[in-house]
């Protein structure tokens, strides 16, 4: 049961692909001729995407799309997407790219195409700081919360498979997760280390601390299947901005720390 729930949003978005036709080749030519380049990005998922307190729009893959639009001689759509539908909304049309956080990993390439990775994704574990947890094993008997269907939720299941008495409670989406760990409804959680410190920040004297680090995953921009030229150009993209260091830029800004050194080298 937690494999399925865990697989459930890729196992959708696999149905959506087999149920739609193959997009046209000319899928850059037309967002040339539009002038306008759509992208889905998470705006309920700071530092990649929020609203600050102006209702403005801010964030690290809001600025990586504003980059993009610009270099591609486009003006900039956004529409606001969240972990579990933005793979929907880019496999029924309703978006361009998403530039949503999203982790390169062998499920989600079987469903989209992603570009080279322009940042990275560390997913950890969190909890009271008064607590020793080292290593999955460290949380048997404990009940940890984590959005639905995104990365941290197949991480979660992989670490814990085997260990007593774990509890996984997953909730819609990343907002919902970190309202609940702020109500004090769960102590202990999944997510990236920037879920943490925004939580951490909200709520200053909430007992939470990191604890370890699941896996690090590299993150790309997905764009829909069957668009080869979109694509190309994406990734020529990708590599000019982390050869010229303005990715890397963006990345410092909203993360405090540079892009790993091994992102300069591309298959």
């Amino acid at each position: 049961m937690l494999k399925w729930f865990s697989c459930m949003g890729v196992g959708m978005a696999a149905l959506l692909v087999a149920a739609l036709p193959a997009s046209a080749a000319g899928k850059l030519d037309m967002i040339k001729s539009r002038g306008s380049i759509i992208v889905g990005i998470d705006f309920s998922h700071p530092p990649f995407g929020s609203i600050n307190d102006k209702a403005e729009p801010i964030g690290s893959d809001l600025e990586t799309a504003e980059l993009l639009a610009k270099d591609l001689g486009v003006k900039l759509e956004t529409v606001n997407v969240s972990g579990p539908n933005r793979i929907p909304f880019l496999i029924s049309n309703k978006v361009d790219i998403v530039v949503a956080a999203v982790s390169i990993t062998e499920d989600r390439k079987k469903v989209i195409d992603i570009s080279a990775p322009y940042g990275t994704i560390p997913l950890n574990i969190a909890g009271p700081s008064k607590e020793t947890i080292r290593n999955p094993a460290d949380l048997e008997g404990k009940a940890i919360a984590v959005a639905s269907g995104v990365t941290a939720d197949i991480e979660l299941a992989r670490i814990t498979k085997g260990v007593p008495n774990v509890t996984v409670v997953r909730y819609a989406d990343e907002a919902t997760t970190k309202t609940a760990m702020l109500t004090g409804q769960q102590k202990y959680l999944a997510s990236t280390l920037s879920d943490l410190a925004v939580i951490k920040e909200q709520n200053k004297s909430l007992d939470l601390d990191f604890k370890f680090t699941m896996k690090t995953y590299p993150m790309g921009v997905g764009v829909r299947k069957g668009e080869p030229e979109l694509l190309g150009w994406v990734n020529d993209w990708v590599r000019k901005n982390i050869e010229n260091g303005k990715l890397n830029t963006i990345f410092v800004k909203w993360f405090g720390q540079p892009l790993p050194a091994d992102m300069t080298h591309f298959d």
